[in-house]
């Protein structure tokens, strides 16, 4: 390997040793004292149940409603003398149905605190996590209204037609959210309510400690060799959540685990440790574990049979979630084992407020919604970052790359992006070029142009620390960097070693970010030239739990601990707003990975599982981790094919290009040491295998893209578990190794186990299902399974009766030669004779989509009738065409295929009309035999893609 790489390796050899490590880098609850003391109180709770009372009791003054607010306070009782603390709390009411509960600490609020270690660390508690990640439905619900009030308790009616209820109780202190007059979702139910107040340190003589509590973890705290200093002091929160009548809760990615989470205190089958939320670079992580990844959404649903709810969690501390189970509703001493389960959770963040969202549903498509008008939809993506991405650590020139591109042509392999990782800079300094082995960027660029293919390239937010790097100059010299504890710049090592660290809070920083992305200043970069933003946590190989300290100081003196979660986000934003000012007036959609998230990185691109492991376990996970994404907001995810770290071998390799062909986003990637795997390079019969699903895959792409259209304007997911899409059926609820795509009625069932040669598919209703394709008609009964062949150049996927498919078939070498290719229509027909369908399309790369320059079509069958319109109802032929729609003219439906077709059908010729004219085409019927449907073939239908049309069919 070349010499440059020489401090590189060094890293590498610091990295291997972390990856041997794994687990006990990383706090269990009960080494982190905020979580220990606030799970000790839920057990001190507990062991005093019939005589426990919540310290908590709300003060309202003057109950009222002003703008959808109520406001109050809550007195903490904090000794045997009756002293309290006063604790501010909000609950606004939306005009969406949402709630939002805030709760502050009035002494901190009014900085009426001291700091220890001369700290200039902000006394508040951190309260703008909801400035990065909401971004709209907060209009206040000015038809809430007050309809009952006591000296106990205050009900407000809110939401759609007054059908939302909130039952406050006062003492103690507790919200019941009810849906209908039903009790859904229950604030401090068990009284574990507990908001660390600030009080100052008492230096005590040695060896005197405080009768009372426990202050070991209040002041300092020491873990892996590091100290955290904690100048305020304890300042956690925690409460109880609990779920009433639902034993199904889903979300808080990212963790390996069921679809359905676990319990966390015990027993068969169940975690011991709480889930955790704390964005960590978590080498080869293990699976079926609550233990934390590289990203934190803490948005959690609830479902059952016919009802929805969920809450948001807007804290961006360090969190754990406990979750129990219990019989007889949410009191766990009932002794009515009939009784629904519910879920009780117990919710606990480091520092921050509380600020939790409360959605009471009743479907999975209204939680959808209305997080996705909170934080944001899914990024609308270019069309390209929808095909095949290859990437490894690292190709290591641009004759390499090169290479690879024409081999993949040479195989008539289909991809769009190659990648590359760090080794491609000068001695890992960003926006540099390795001078030796990268000598021609543009060539190189210009040689993917040619075929409509894009590079990526890595930027990490480590900054080299070394002299004569102008970007490292600027960074410090221009005081963007995160501090230190003293104010001074952070130093830790990654992987240029000794490094600084951009603080995106300061905006300043990221003005600063974008003038390095211009294609003047990034020499080597073009116009085919996006972006990937790894160890973004931030990982720090030297520092606590391979991260920052929580101590050091962000832009306007927030402590780290208090935005760590954010983190990622803030410069995953950077970079895309970056790309969006590259040039002047060229505002095109910006492309960038990321692996830290949280709420509201939806917004910014794609993420990906982080550094997984090539084995039949890590591609089992994937399908829960991504499915796990897309219903908690960020569908655009995908899983490093086939695997990061190892070699794996060729049947496991083949079937994660199957089951990768249904991520949203689609990259194989690998680690140094691992051996060359693209696909040209397996052999037969895999290559052939491997390239069939990348070339399903593409002739996918416009159903993909309508798809993505779809969670770009509602937020709905792309990989949809049977939960989402049949909300009735609880055989369904906690089914998470298949998904339908979209709306498309594709029912897939990835193979992902080793020598497994069948697929067991659940059926989740009475429709016709046909095998996608050979059109077997699939002999099913709603809630069974149904058994399919899967030999291993088979992908178990169904086609559900009632939909229309879109397809582009012509075999292409990257999705920009096909943009003006014709499209073919599948339909599978339901048992009605029906069926319906739409298309979404765009120039696939600007913004002008917003000035109404797309075709979004509605395909309808019904009765012997096939017709498209505008899906908005749009008249089309008002609207001035720029260049593309005006290219789009020229594209039609060329070939539909109906499947079911029932006799009546077997003719030579169907009538085609649109625009007033009409014409003919030929029919190919074929009528069912030996299990598979009938199904008859239009060919040279002939009609523009963008126009009305309607054939008759008998």
């Amino acid at each position: 390997m070349r010499s440059t790489m020489g401090l590189s390796w060094k890293w590498t050899a610091l990295f291997s040793l972390l990856m041997a490590v794994k687990e006990h880098d990383f706090k269990k609850c009960n080494q982190a004292g905020f979580c220990k003391r606030n799970r000790d109180y839920a057990d001190h709770a507990a062991s005093q149940s019939s005589t426990w009372v919540s310290p908590y009791q709300a003060v309202v003054d003057s109950p009222s409603l002003n703008d959808g607010q109520l406001q109050a306070a809550i007195l903490k009782t904090i000794n045997a003398n009756g002293d309290t603390v006063r604790l501010p709390v909000t609950i606004s009411f939306l005009q969406s149905g949402v709630a939002r509960v805030s709760i502050d600490e009035e002494r901190r609020q009014n900085k009426d605190i001291e700091l220890r270690h001369n700290s200039v660390a902000r006394k508040e508690r951190y309260n703008e996590a909801a400035k990065w990640a909401v971004v709209g439905g907060l209009e206040p619900d000015q038809k809430a209204e007050i309809v009952h009030q006591d000296g106990s308790q205050i009900n407000v009616k809110y939401g759609p037609e007054g059908g939302f209820e909130a039952v406050i109780r006062l003492s103690p202190f507790g919200i019941d959210f009810r849906r209908d007059g039903a009790s859904h979702i229950k604030f401090n139910e068990r009284g574990l309510l507990n908001v660390e107040h600030w009080r100052p340190k008492i230096e005590r003589p040695e060896g005197e400690e405080n009768s009372e509590e426990d202050e070991g973890t209040w002041w300092d705290e020491a873990f892996g060799g590091s100290t955290d200093t904690k100048p305020r002091g304890p300042e956690s929160v925690a409460l109880d959540i609990s779920f009433d009548g639902y034993e199904h809760v889903y979300g808080i990615p990212e963790h390996t685990g069921p679809l359905s989470l676990r319990e966390t205190r015990g027993g068969d089958g169940n975690f011991v440790e709480p889930y955790r939320m704390y964005n960590a670079d978590v080498f080869e992580y293990i699976l079926d574990s609550p233990m934390t990844l590289y990203g934190s959404i803490p948005f959690m649903q609830a479902h059952r049979k016919d009802s929805s709810v969920g809450l948001l969690w807007l804290n961006a501390a360090d969190t754990w979630v406990d979750i129990i189970k219990t019989k007889g509703g949410s009191n766990p001493l009932s002794l009515n084992t009939g009784a629904p389960t519910s879920t009780q959770t117990h919710w606990i963040s480091e520092s921050g407020i509380l600020d939790i969202f409360v959605f009471l549903g009743p479907t999975p498509q209204d939680i959808t919604k209305k997080y996705g008008e909170l934080t944001g939809t899914t990024a609308m993506p270019q069309e390209f970052a929808l095909g095949y991405h290859q990437c490894r650590w690292n190709y290591i020139s641009d004759d390499d790359v090169k290479d690879v591109d024409r081999r993949f042509d040479k195989a008539k392999i289909p991809y769009d992006v190659i990648w590359l990782d760090i080794e491609y800079t000068d001695a890992i300094k960003y926006f540099t070029w390795d001078p030796h082995s990268f000598t021609d960027p543009f060539g190189m660029g210009k040689q993917l142009d040619s075929h409509g293919r894009k590079l990526v390239v890595i930027i990490d937010p480590h900054i080299k620390r070394v002299d004569n790097y102008p970007i490292n100059e600027q960074l410090l010299s221009l005081d963007l960097a995160v501090h230190d504890k003293d104010g001074k710049a952070f130093e830790g090592h990654c992987w240029p070693g000794l490094s600084n660290w951009i603080d995106c809070f300061n905006p300043k920083a990221r003005e600063w970010w974008k003038t390095l992305y211009k294609y003047d200043q990034f020499k080597g970069t073009m116009e085919n030239t996006f972006i990937w933003n790894d160890m973004n946590e931030p990982s720090v190989f030297d520092g606590p739990e391979t991260t920052m300290p929580r101590d050091n100081l962000h832009y306007d003196n927030w402590e780290h601990r208090d935005v760590h979660n954010l983190n990622g986000m803030t410069y995953h934003h950077s970079t895309f707003e970056a790309l969006l000012s590259r040039k002047k007036g060229e505002f095109r959609r910006p492309f960038v990975l990321t692996r830290a998230f949280f709420s509201g990185s939806q917004r910014f691109g794609a993420m990906w599982t982080g550094d997984n492991l090539a084995s039949w376990g890590h591609l089992q996970t994937s399908i829960t981790m991504l499915l796990n994404q897309g219903i908690s907001g960020f569908p655009f995810s995908g899983a490093d094919v086939a695997g990061f770290f190892g070699d794996p071998e060729k049947d496991l390799i083949t079937r994660w290009y199957q089951t990768a062909a249904f991520y949203p986003f689609f990259r194989a990637h690998a680690h140094i040491d691992s051996r060359r795997r693209e696909p040209y390079l397996l052999g037969e019969p895999y290559t052939a295998i491997a390239t069939a699903a990348l070339r399903l895959r593409y002739s996918l792409l416009p159903s993909w893209y309508t798809t993505f259209f779809y969670a770009n304007r509602d937020g709905s997911p792309i990989l949809r578990p049977m939960f989402w899409t049949h909300p009735s059926e609880e055989g369904g609820l906690a089914i998470d190794d298949q998904f339908f795509l979209g709306s498309t009625g594709l029912l897939v069932k990835p193979v992902a186990e080793k020598d497994k040669y069948t697929a067991d598919v659940w059926i989740p209703d009475d429709e016709n299902y046909y095998e996608y394709a050979t059109y077997n008609a699939v002999e099913t009964q709603r809630g069974k399974h149904v058994t399919l062949d899967a030999p291993l150049d088979r992908i178990p996927m169904l086609m559900r009766g009632g939909h229309i498919i879109s397809r582009r078939d012509t075999p292409r070498r990257s999705s920009a030669l096909m943009r003006f290719d014709g499209y073919t229509l599948v339909i599978a027909v339901s048992k009605n004779g029906e069926a319906e369908g739409e298309l979404y399309v765009d120039d696939g790369d600007t913004y002008e989509y917003e000035q109404g320059q797309y075709i979004y079509r509605k395909f309808s069958l019904k009765g012997d009738v096939l017709s498209s319109t505008d899906a908005e109802g749009r008249d089309t032929q008002k609207i001035k065409p720029g260049n593309w729609l005006k290219a789009m003219r020229d594209v039609h439906v060329d070939k539909i295929t109906v499947v079911g077709a029932p006799a009546s059908w077997n003719r030579e010729e169907i009538e085609i009309e649109s625009g007033g004219r009409t014409w003919s085409a030929k029919v190919d019927y074929h009528a069912a035999e030996n299990g598979r449907a009938a199904f008859a073939t239009v060919n040279r239908v002939r009609t523009r893609v963008g126009e009305d049309w309607s054939i008759k069919l008998a």
